[in-house]
C-alpha cells in the first residue's frame, strides 16, 4: 500500500523535475512512511511512497522487468498474485521478489491489459515502457484506490493518489470548479467527473489508459454486469457464503498484522467472524444515543478476540474537522468520515492492515431506500399488489400518489411503484416527499449567489446510467446507481483517505470481482423482500454469527450532528465560520444563519444542509486560503 504521483511532457528540465517530484512525494507520506522511490528522464517523472505490507524487504518501487525495458510503480494490493506468479514462472519469468507487483509488471508482459482479468485486488498501477517512452496505467475493479489526473496548459499529463500533490507543481494553478458546489450540496459529495478543481478529473473505475505521444486514451475493462440465476434461494446463500468466506480469507496476506474494524452492524460482523482476527477495533462517542461499541464487544468476546474501543468527544471532533477535510482532497459531508477518522487513528497504533465491510450494501441490496420504507404489513401487502400492475398504470399512480399530502407509507408506495430514473437521489435519502431533508435543486439556488447557481438536479448525474440498465428490475437499477456514484465517490473515496492519512491499509473484502460476480447472479426477490434488506446475504452471514447479529438494521455510522449542532460551543463554532467574509462569494450569509438559528432553536431538522455548508466551507479556507500550512502535514 502507497501512494504513487508522476507526470509526462512539459518543459521542466530534469534537474527541476526531481525537485518538484521530491516534494510531490513529500506531501503524500502519510500514504508511505516506509520508504520512496522514484524515476525521471527526459519524458518522464514517476514517483512512489511506500507502506511496507508483502515482502518487507525487497518491495521497493521502482521494479523492472528481466532487461530493465519496463519498470512499474504500484498502488494497492494483489490477494491472488501467488497464483498469478506460479503461472507466470512456469512460462520462463525470472522474478527478483516476493512482491505483489513485480507480478503485475510481467503479467502485462505476458498479456497485456488482459493482465486485469488475471488479478484480484484494489490496485492503481502504472507501467512505463524505457524503449517506446509509453505508458500503461489502470484503477481496480471498484475504484477502492483513488486516481486524479490532469492536463497543464503546456501539455503536461499529471496524475497522483491524491489531488493535493499537483499543488507541488509549479505550472499548476488550483481553481475551484464552480458547478461542484451545487452538486456536493445536493449528494455531501461531489458526483461530478470533473473534481472540485477545475481541470482536475478522477480516473474512472474499471478503466485502463495508455498515453503515448501527448495522446490520452482511456477505455473500460469492467463492469459489474447483472444475470439473475435460476438457483433456489439456499443454494444462491451458499454461494454468497463461500465467495465471501473465500474472498475474506485472500484479504488475510500480509507480512504485518491484520485487524478488523467491527460495528453493531451485519457487514463487519461478518467479516470479523471469518477472519476472526487477534485485534478488533470500534468507535463510539460519548453519548449513549449513538453507540455501537457495546454491542460490537459482545460479539468480540464471544469470538474470543482482543476488543479494542475508543470514544470521542464534540471537542475531538472540531478540533479535527479542517484536517480530515484536508486529507479527503474533495470535500465531504458525510458525517461518517468523522469516526472513521478516529478509528483508523486507533487501530493504526496496533495494526498496518484492517478489514472493513464497505461495498456489501450495494452489492447485495442492504438500503432500506431500494423499496424498503415502512414496516408495516398492510402497507408492504398493498404496494407489492400495485407492483404488479402494467408500467403505466404504475407510474401515473405514483405521479398522484407524490402529489398527495403526507400520509403513513406514503414514500414507501411511491418508490415502489414509480420508475427509479424519475425519483432515486441515491444515499441523499427523502423520507417525507414534502420535507426532504437534503437540498433540493431549486432550494439550493436559494441559498446559492449568482455564480453558484443552475438548474443541474441529482438525478440529472445519473441518467446515462440509468440508460445502461433500463432493463433491470427497479432494486437492480438503483444498486448500480449507488455501485457507480455513492460508493465510487463518497464511501471508498473516505475509507481509503481516512485510513491513510494515518498509514493504515484498509481492505474492503466483499469487494472482490469474484464476490460481486455472485452477487449479480442473486435475483432480486432473494435479497430484498417482505422480510428484510439484503436477505440472502444476511442468510449466508448467519452461518458464522448469532442470529440476532445477522439480522441488525442497517445503521452506518451514527453521529451525533443534531445534539452537536444545538450544543451553545458547537453551534457558535459554526456560526463563527458561516459569517466569515469569504462566505459571501458562495451563499447568501443571511439565509445561511437564518437556517443555523431556525436549526438550534427545533423549528426545522437542518442538521443534514448545515453540516455539507459547514463542511465546504472547511475544506474551502483548508484548501485556498490556508493551503501552504497543511501541505506541510505530509
Amino acid at each position: 500500500m502507497c501512494g504513487i504521483v508522476g507526470y509526462v511532457g512539459g518543459d521542466l528540465e530534469v534537474s527541476k523535475k526531481k525537485t518538484v517530484l521530491n516534494k510531490q512525494m513529500d506531501i503524500i507520506k502519510h500514504r508511505g512512511p516506509s520508504g520512496s522511490g522514484e524515476y525521471i528522464d527526459d519524458q518522464v517523472a514517476l514517483g512512489f511512497r511506500r507502506l511496507s505490507i508483502i515482502d518487507l524487504t525487497k518491495g521497493d518501487q521502482p521494479i523492472y522487468n528481466e532487461d530493465h525495458s519496463k519498470l512499474i510503480f504500484f498502488n494497492g494490493e494483489i490477494y491472488n498474485y501467488q497464483t498469478v506468479r506460479k503461472e507466470l514462472v512456469e512460462m520462463g519469468h525470472t522474478f527478483q521478489t516476493d512482491s505483489d507487483t513485480e507480478t503485475i509488471l510481467h503479467g502485462f508482459e505476458q498479456w497485456g491489459k488482459d493482465v486485469l482479468k488475471k488479478i484480484r485486488g484494489m490496485f492503481v498501477f502504472v507501467v512505463y515502457d524505457l524503449e517506446k517512452q509509453t505508458l500503461f496505467g489502470a484503477r481496480d475493479f471498484f475504484g477502492i484506490k483513488p486516481m486524479y489526473y490532469t492536463i497543464l496548459d503546456d501539455g503536461t499529463f499529471m496524475f497522483s493518489s491524491e489531488i493535493k500533490t499537483f499543488m507541488a507543481h509549479p505550472d499548476f494553478h488550483p481553481e475551484l470548479n464552480k458547478d461542484s458546489l451545487k452538486s456536493f450540496l445536493m449528494n455531501q459529495y461531489n458526483d461530478l467527473h470533473e473534481t472540485f478543481f477545475k481541470g482536475v478529473y478522477r480516473f474512472p473505475e474499471g478503466h485502463y489508459f495508455t498515453y503515448e505521444a501527448g495522446d490520452l486514451k482511456i477505455e473500460k475493462y469492467w463492469d459489474v454486469e447483472f444475470n439473475p440465476s435460476n438457483l433456489s434461494f439456499e443454494e444462491e446463500v451458499k454461494k454468497i457464503d463461500e465467495s465471501v468466506t473465500e474472498s475474506i480469507k485472500l484479504h488475510n496476506v500480509a507480512d504485518v498484522p491484520v485487524g478488523s474494524f467491527l460495528s453493531e452492524g451485519v457487514d463487519s460482523s461478518y467479516v470479523t467472524s471469518v477472519l476472526k482476527p487477534k485485534e478488533v477495533f470500534s468507535v463510539g462517542f460519548d453519548n449513549e444515543v449513538y453507540d455501537e461499541v457495546t454491542a460490537a464487544k459482545e460479539l468480540a468476546n464471544s469470538l474470543d478476540l482482543n476488543f479494542n474501543e475508543t470514544r470521542v468527544s464534540g471537542d475531538d471532533v472540531f478540533e479535527a474537522f479542517d484536517k480530515i477535510q484536508y486529507y479527503l482532497d474533495e470535500p465531504d459531508g458525510n458525517p461518517s468520515c468523522v469516526p472513521l477518522w478516529f478509528l483508523t487513528k486507533f487501530a493504526r497504533e496496533k495494526v498496518t492492515v484492517a478489514l472493513s465491510g464497505e461495498g456489501a450494501d450495494e452489492l447485495f441490496a442492504g438500503y432500506v431506500n431500494y423499496g424498503m420504507h415502512s414496516h408495516n404489513g398492510a402497507i408492504k401487502s398493498v404496494t407489492s399488489g400495485l407492483t404488479h400492475l402494467p408500467t403505466g398504470l404504475k407510474n401515473g399512480l405514483a405521479s398522484v400518489i407524490k402529489k398527495m399530502p403526507h400520509f403513513p407509507g406514503q414514500v414507501h408506495m411511491y418508490t415502489n411503484l414509480a420508475s427509479p430514473n424519475k425519483f432515486y437521489t441515491g444515499q441523499s435519502v427523502i423520507y417525507d416527499l414534502h420535507d426532504p431533508s437534503i437540498f433540493q435543486s431549486d432550494e439550493v439556488n436559494q441559498y446559492l449567489t449568482a455564480d453558484y447557481r443552475n438548474d443541474a438536479t441529482i438525478q440529472d448525474n445519473y441518467q446515462a446510467d440509468f440508460k445502461k440498465v433500463s432493463k433491470l428490475d427497479n432494486v437492480k437499477q438503483m444498486q448500480y446507481i449507488d455501485f457507480h456514484h455513492f460508493m465510487l465517490n463518497d464511501i471508498l473515496q473516505k475509507a481509503d483517505k481516512m485510513s491513510m492519512a494515518h498509514s493504515l491499509e484498509l481492505r474492503v473484502p466483499f469487494l472482490d470481482p469474484k464476490v460481486a460476480e455472485t452477487a449479480a447472479q442473486v435475483p432480486t426477490k432473494y435479497l430484498m423482500n417482505k422480510n428484510d434488506t439484503k436477505y440472502a446475504f444476511r442468510k449466508a452471514a448467519g452461518k458464522h454469527l448469532p442470529q440476532a447479529w445477522a439480522d441488525r438494521p442497517k445503521l452506518g455510522f451514527p453521529v451525533p450532528i443534531k445534539q452537536w449542532l444545538r450544543d451553545d460551543k458547537y453551534y457558535q463554532k459554526v456560526k463563527d465560520l458561516f459569517s466569515e467574509g469569504f462566505v459571501s462569494e458562495f451563499f447568501d450569509q443571511d439565509k445561511i444563519i437564518a437556517l443555523l438559528d431556525d436549526n438550534k432553536a427545533g423549528r426545522v431538522d437542518g442538521r443534514r444542509k448545515i453540516w455539507t455548508i459547514f463542511t465546504f466551507l472547511t475544506w474551502y479556507k483548508v484548501y485556498f486560503i490556508n493551503v501552504e500550512d497543511y501541505l506541510k502535514l505530509g
